[in-house]
């Protein structure tokens, strides 16, 4: 179910990144629960590391992400990692 691996940083103003609290990476994932099914399929293992399922659009994903961590000061930027799965950066 849950094949998409995702790392989820934090960038500091200075550039360096270091793994974002998995209490925020929890609490974006439980609003959306209520939210929008869809990210219904993601699972927050650890500081800056959440899993998905393959039908959670990454798009969809990005945006939604973008939109909830804008409201607390930080830009989020989704990449492809080597090992196919996805980094979700917050700036």
């Amino acid at each position: 179910m849950f094949q998409r691996k995702l790392r989820i940083d934090r960038v500091a103003a200075d550039g360096s990144a270091v793994p974002c609290p998995v209490a925020w990476i929890d609490n974006f994932a439980m609003r959306n629960f209520t939210n929008d099914a869809v990210f219904d399929d993601t699972l927050p293992l650890a500081d800056g590391v959440m899993e998905a399922g393959n039908r959670v659009p990454v798009d969809r994903l990005e945006t939604a992400m973008q939109d909830w961590f804008l409201r607390k000061g930080m830009r989020v930027r989704v990449t492809e990692t080597a090992t196919g799965g996805f980094s979700v950066t917050a700036i």
